[in-house]
Parts: structure tokens; C-alpha cells; sequence
């Protein structure tokens, strides 16, 4: 169980969509300080700054940068890896080889590259917590997502394995399974959709509970059960999403 009121927190990828949600809900609840991490520190919004947001320089792939926030941001105890990249692009029988690369180098190469840096910063200030933003694709292989599925199931063991690696020093990992949300990243999406703050909130609850994977929004759930009822049956109706998203886009 953790507290999150008076604490200092850092959000990557904080300037929009889900990570902007996270570093509106901390500073709602109290949080000390909120440093929101982007590759440009002048996308963060004028509002989010004049709230209390502290805009940091932070690309997750830049193990300069990564030092240089681990560095500035010493007095964090919280910290939400949220930057993620989705290229859209197929896994296999694709016309662009190195974006599967890209997807990984930021969502598992880049949250262990933020992990590694703040796990003495977080040991210094108590322990503390790590929320890894995820994606049901990570828990269910998702064929039109082909690169950011696989790259979120090694993020996914990322958080079991920095888990165990950091339970000595106090710091709680939790990751976050997230569905379909209202942001850029998911434009492309039919259906239904969560608000970025509901799922924040779900979030940063699970983090309070000290909750080691959990759930944020209906679509995580719904997902995931379909899959322990019958995984072949829902394999084969994902595939045709593929297949149906072929048709209609062109890739």
C-alpha cells in the first residue's frame, strides 16, 4: 500500500493522452511535485505547467536523457513509464522491417532504461512504486498489432522480473493492462473507448492497493476473459480483424 499524496511523481510520454491524464490525476491528488517527461518540453500544455506540472526533457531511448531526468528528478518516488509508440505496421510480412524495432526500443527497451536510472532514486526516497503502462495486447497476442503486442508482452515480464528484482529495497512494481482509449495512439480504433482520466484513476488505485497487474478499463477485462474461455476460438476472431483491417486499409 502507498500513499501518493505528498509525493513527488514522474510521468513519461506526460504531455498528452494517457501519460497527460496521470499527471492530472496526481496533481488532483495532492501529489508534491509532478515532472512530466516528453522529447520536447514545450509540447507540455501551458495549463498543465500553470497546475503544477514541471516539464522534463525526456526521450526513454536517450540514455543521456534518462540520466540527466534520474539526476534532476531526485526526489521522486513514483514513477509511471508511460511513453509507448505504435507503428501500425505487420509483424511479418511487412514493408517496413524496422518498425517492430522502434516499437520495442520505446515501450521495453526504454521503460528498462527508466527503470534501471530510478530504482537508486526510488530506493533513496523509501522505496517507493513503478507503474508500467501497458496494453491488453500485451496479455493477448494481437495479430494487427503485430509489433506493439509483442513488445508490451516483454514489458509485461519486465515489471514480474524488476518486481522480484526490487522487492529488497521496498519499491512496489505494478503494471497497468489498458484497452481501447480516447487518444492519438488509438485513432484508428472502432468502438468503444475510455476516457484517459478514468483510466488514470484506475491506475493510480491499483499503485494505492499495491496491486501487481490490474485491469484498468472494461475492455481489459472483457479481452482477457475471452481469451481464458476459449483462446483458440478468440485467436482465430483477432486474426480476422487482421484480415478485415487489411481489406479496408491496405495494409
Amino acid at each position: 500500500m502507498i500513499e501518493l499524496t505528498g509525493r513527488a511523481a514522474l510521468v513519461t510520454g506526460g504531455n498528452r493522452g494517457i501519460g497527460r491524464a496521470f499527471v492530472e490525476e496526481l496533481l488532483a491528488r495532492g501529489a508534491a511535485r509532478v515532472y512530466a517527461g516528453a522529447r520536447d518540453p514545450g509540447d507540455v500544455d501551458t495549463a498543465l505547467v500553470e497546475a503544477g506540472a514541471v516539464p522534463v526533457r525526456l526521450d526513454v531511448t536517450d540514455l543521456g536523457q534518462v540520466a540527466a531526468a534520474a539526476a534532476v528528478c531526485a526526489d521522486v518516488s513514483v514513477l509511471i513509464n508511460n511513453a509507448g509508440h505504435f507503428a501500425n505496421r505487420r509483424l511479418v510480412l511487412t514493408d517496413e522491417p524496422d518498425a517492430a524495432r522502434a516499437e520495442m526500443e520505446v515501450n521495453f527497451f526504454g521503460t528498462l532504461n527508466m527503470i534501471r536510472a530510478f530504482a537508486p532514486v526510488l530506493a533513496a526516497n523509501g522505496g517507493g512504486a513503478i507503474a508500467n503502462v501497458l496494453s491488453v495486447a500485451g496479455m493477448v497476442p494481437t495479430p494487427f498489432m503485430g509489433g506493439y503486442s509483442t513488445s508490451k508482452a516483454a514489458a509485461l515480464w519486465l515489471g514480474t522480473i524488476a518486481r522480484a528484482e526490487l522487492e529488497p529495497q521496498g519499491t512496489q512494481v505494478t503494471s497497468l493492462i489498458v484497452g481501447s482509449v480516447d487518444t492519438r495512439m488509438a485513432a484508428h480504433v472502432d468502438g468503444r473507448k475510455e476516457d484517459p482520466r478514468d483510466v488514470a484513476r484506475a491506475g493510480l488505485r491499483a499503485v494505492e492497493r499495491g496491486e501487481s497487474v490490474a485491469d484498468t478499463d472494461w475492455m481489459a477485462v472483457d479481452a482477457r476473459a475471452r481469451m481464458a474461455r476459449d483462446p483458440g476460438r478468440y485467436e482465430r476472431q483477432l486474426a480476422k480483424l487482421l484480415h478485415a483491417s487489411t481489406l479496408r486499409t491496405g495494409r
